[in-house]
């Protein structure tokens, strides 16, 4: 017990609150483009050659969320008839918003994958609003999906998790960490195509151990050595990209379960007990019923050592993912 008091003691931390009392006083500017040499209020340049989408050429539609300072709409080029999703962060937002959408148009632009979703374009108003237009994903989330009763089949789970490993190979061997892995960041659509969205909280690596262990991100999804590296990691210092391998395969579970895994249904956590569970109790296991291969495709992603955790290039040759088709 003696044991256990020292290391929460001296290895783990909470995330800290964020700061929200500092707003700059001129917009920050948006990174550099590599489809096209300038942004600006009335036009952003799309991913096709042929296309240009201009602010005037969209209308609003509905409000799809709020959050972060922003609002996400659903929006429809008035000549074609095209739905899209507009993420519109407002001038007067924390400058940490602004901020984390900054850093998602600069990792949405080094991306193409059909598992991660498709950025069109970037709008920058006179005002200091900054925009993304997204490929609209029809069904929501798949935390949305869950919340509306929706029963996940492991048939079902295997065709989700098949997408996100793909999405997550793709931004790995880019250098990029998503960091936030959870239902609600993943989008889907009525043919159940999954896509990576919300890379706020990401990061570019330079190494492959750079540290990572800034505390962003959502903490029920954190994986042991992101609260206690000198435990979890190796000295300090762990693979960074093992961390989206633990938050899929708790998402995983959640999606075969029905609620988050290491609670009961109905349940609300908090930092403190999620931080106690997650470090000290033993990973969230499958009922008796499931194959042995799903089984053994989560205890791979839920190596509690980080260096045991299996890689996104691993996991595509699990046997669970070997009969499904992209």
């Amino acid at each position: 017990m003696a044991l256990v008091k020292d290391r929460r003691q001296l290895n783990l931390r909470l995330p800290l609150p964020d700061h929200s009392e500092r707003r700059p006083r001129f917009p920050l500017p948006l990174p550099p483009s590599s489809l096209s040499s300038t942004t600006n209020s009335t036009a952003a340049t799309t991913t096709t050659n042929t296309t240009t989408i201009t602010a005037a050429d969209i209308e609003k539609i509905q409000v799809l969320g709020h959050g972060n300072g922003g609002t996400v709409y659903k929006v429809r080029h008035k000549r074609t008839s095209a739905t899209y999703a507009l993420k519109v962060v407002h001038s007067d937002s924390d400058p940490l918003n602004r901020r984390q959408i900054l850093r998602e148009i600069s990792i949405l632009r080094r991306t193409d994958s059909p598992y991660v979703v498709n950025c069109l374009g970037v709008f920058e108003k006179s005002g200091g609003d900054i925009a993304i237009l997204m490929e609209y994903m029809d069904k929501g989330t798949l935390e949305s999906l869950i919340k509306s009763g929706a029963v996940f089949s492991e048939e079902i789970v295997a065709k989700i998790a098949y997408q996100v490993v793909e999405g997550l190979e793709h931004l790995h061997a880019h250098k990029i960490v998503h960091r936030d892995i959870k239902p609600s960041n993943l989008l889907v659509n009525g043919e159940m195509q999954v896509k990576i969205a919300d890379f706020g909280v990401s990061k570019i690596m330079c190494r492959t151990l750079d540290p990572c262990n800034s505390y962003v991100g959502t903490c029920a999804y954190m994986s042991p050595e992101r609260f206690d590296p000198d435990t979890y990691g190796n000295d300090g210092t762990y693979n960074a990209y093992a961390s989206d391998i633990w938050s899929l395969g708790l998402t995983l579970l959640e999606l075969y379960m029905g609620h988050f895994p290491y609670l009961p249904d109905g349940q609300r956590p908090d930092w403190a007990t999620l931080m106690c569970v997650i470090c000290f109790g033993e990973p969230p296991s499958l009922p008796d019923c499931v194959t042995k291969d799903f089984r053994s495709f989560i205890e791979c992603c839920l190596q509690k050592d980080s260096s045991k955790r299996w890689t996104a290039s691993q996991l595509l040759l699990h046997p669970f993912l070997q009969n499904i088709k992209g």
